[in-house]
This record gives C-alpha cells, sequence and structure tokens, in this order.
C-alpha cells in the first residue's frame, strides 16, 4: 500500500521536530501544514525535508481545515497514493506502526481507517498528562470514532468529502459519522501508534481542554442528532443535569422547603463511586479509577461552559476560532516561544 503523510500544528517546537523526525527520511512524501506558527516551526519543517503549506491567515485556523489542505498536497505530489497517516505535531509515530495499520487496511477492504494507541510522552509529570494517558487507553476492535492520528484510506476519506473545515472540535467523530454512514469501518488496533507530548501543567489548561470537549460534544449532537457516538445527545443531557439542574432544583428547594435537601447534592459522591468502581472493573488500578472518578465528575461544568459558548456562538452568528490549551514550545536555537499558544490537538 502507498501511503503519505499529513503532519499539522501551530507553534509546536521541539514538539514537532520531533514529530517530523519520526516520519521524514521513510521514503514517503510528508507534508506539513502549519497554521500561522511564529516559533520557527516553519524553518524546522523544511530543514527537515518536509514539504510546507502554509494557511492563508485571512481564514480562521481548524485542525480539519490543515488535514484537508494537507490532504491536497499529497495528490499534487502523488495522486496514486492509497493512504495517508494523519498526525498531530505534538506527536511521534511509532516505527512499526505503518506496516502494521497498512496490513490492516490491506486485509479488509471495508475498512476507512486504523488506529492504535496513542500514549503521553510524561504522564508522571502531571496529573493532567496522565489524565490524557487513561483517555487514548481505548477499547481494541471495532470503532465509532478516531483521534487526531490515524492511518485513512484516501478514496473513502475523499468520497465524503474529508474532513468539514468548519468544525473547530470534534472534526475526527464527524469524519467517522459521514465514513460509517458511507458504508466503512473503523478499527483501533492493538498497536503502538503514537507518542503525545500533551504538556498540561496547569488547572485553567485542564479545564480549558474539557471546554472545548464540550463544544465537540454538543456541536456532533445538532450536527447529526441522537444515536451518534462517541457524543451523543444524551451525553450532553447528562452533563447539563449534573451541572446545572441538579445543583440548581437542590438550591431552590433548599430555601423555599428545607436545609435538608442540601444533602440531595451526595448524589454526586454517587457518580464519583460509580464511574470510580467501572473505571477499576474495566483494568484499571484504583489509583487511576480514582483519578478518573473525580476529574470526571469536575469536567461536567467546563463542558457546560463549552455548550454555552457554542450556543452564544450560533445566536450570534459570530464565527467559530479553534480553542487552545497549550504554551508554545521553545524551538532549540531560537529562544523561547512567542506567547502565541500552540494548536490544540
Amino acid at each position: 500500500m502507498r501511503f503519505g503523510v499529513v503532519a499539522i500544528g501551530r507553534n509546536e517546537g521541539e514538539r514537532l521536530r520531533r514529530c517530523l523526525e519520526s516520519v521524514c527520511g521513510c521514503g514517503m512524501p510528508v507534508v506539513y501544514v502549519d497554521s500561522g506558527s511564529s516559533d520557527g516551526s516553519v524553518d524546522v519543517a523544511l530543514s527537515l525535508g518536509a514539504e510546507l503549506v502554509e494557511l492563508d491567515l485571512s481564514t480562521p485556523f481548524t485542525a480539519a481545515r490543515a488535514r484537508n489542505a494537507g490532504r491536497e498536497r499529497l495528490r499534487e505530489l502523488d495522486p496514486t497514493l492509497e493512504a495517508a497517516q494523519f498526525i498531530d505535531g505534538d506527536c511521534e509515530l511509532d516505527p512499526a506502526w505503518l506496516d502494521t495499520a497498512a496490513k490492516a487496511l490491506g486485509e479488509r477492504t471495508d475498512l476507512a481507517v486504523a488506529w492504535g494507541r496513542r500514549r503521553e510522552r510524561a504522564p508522571e509529570s502531571s496529573i493532567y498528562n496522565r489524565l490524557c494517558d487513561l483517555e487514548w487507553d481505548t477499547p481494541v476492535g471495532d470503532s465509532t470514532w478516531f483521534g487526531g492520528d490515524a492511518l485513512i484510506r484516501l478514496d473513502a476519506f475523499d468520497a465524503v468529502g474529508g474532513y468539514d473545515p468548519a468544525v473547530i472540535a470534534g472534526e475526527e467523530p464527524d469524519l467517522a459519522w459521514r465514513l460509517r454512514s458511507a458504508g466503512w469501518h473503523i478499527e483501533r488496533l492493538d498497536a503502538e501508534m503514537t507518542l503525545h507530548d500533551a504538556a498540561i501543567t496547569r488547572f485553567a489548561q485542564w479545564w480549558r481542554r474539557a471546554e472545548r470537549a464540550g463544544h465537540a460534544h454538543i456541536d456532533m449532537a445538532a450536527r447529526h442528532g441522537f444515536g451518534v457516538e462517541p457524543y451523543a445527545p444524551k451525553g450532553v443531557v447528562k452533563t447539563l443535569v449534573w451541572s446545572i439542574i441538579l445543583p440548581l432544583v437542590v438550591s431552590v428547594a433548599a430555601v423555599v422547603w428545607s436545609p435538608w435537601t442540601l444533602l440531595a447534592l451526595g448524589l454526586y459522591d454517587l457518580l464519583f463511586l460509580k464511574i470510580t468502581i467501572g473505571a477499576h472493573r474495566s483494568g484499571r488500578s484504583w489509583s487511576n479509577a480514582i483519578t478518573l472518578g473525580i476529574f470526571t465528575v469536575l469536567a461536567k461544568w467546563p463542558e457546560t461552559l463549552g455548550y454555552l459558548r457554542w450556543a452564544a456562538r450560533r445566536i450570534s452568528g459570530r464565527r467559530a476560532t479553534i480553542i487552545e490549551y497549550k504554551r508554545p514550545s521553545p524551538t532549540p536555537g531560537r529562544g523561547p516561544s512567542a506567547p502565541t499558544p500552540s494548536d490544540a490537538t
């Protein structure tokens, strides 16, 4: 199977260098799409031999738009390519991944996407990085969605129109939904795929990332209706119940009826226990299960903020812009990066 690579990034600095070093020089075309970096990322890409695409700054950046531009450049370089490995600029590709994924696509003509295990580079550096590593540990087998790193069959990709450039978060599940609706399948392989550098060290970054997830949830629900996984509308409703409806009802009842109704807030403890026990039964250690329990409950509020900001944008008619949570990574020899945050990947 003949394939190329599309890497995307914005102010990834040293993370981008590691990414491109893991894919350049492997005998396949590599396209790097830059979304207005100010940290020397373009120079890094050119020095490593990647084909460069710089997006027009007059149009809002989205990861979806960048990936589509990379696919178009691959078409120009070699129209006979059968698949493309999409990878975020803060990830490094495992040396054995492409052979494994290409074999899977070759064996299943109905398979549009093969994706594998993404791991965090430094899960021990912060609890937020550890949460990301737990998030990447998804079930193996047929899947309803995939993430930013994946090997995608290009005739399937082209047939459904690629990524939707208007989607600022959750563009991968959106594409997955359209591929499955067209009869294609997606498989999560039991194989190492990429090493990711979340670089989340502050609570504010985690909060912003959770807000972005909320935006993706409600946007997918509005686009595709009930039954969409993993962002089904019922999940949106449940989040609203826990973040707004329950505390509001309990607070009003405490004022007009009895302060004892505040005991109903103990339902949050039950939710925490349910999530924690379920995570442990699925094979997590108690430490990781408790971490997931705490932050899954806590995430209800930033996710709801993502809903509200999505709704406010729709009502006002404002154009969507990317939701960022990272700080730039310094580029060797260039000093500290400019203060513009990196693209959320």
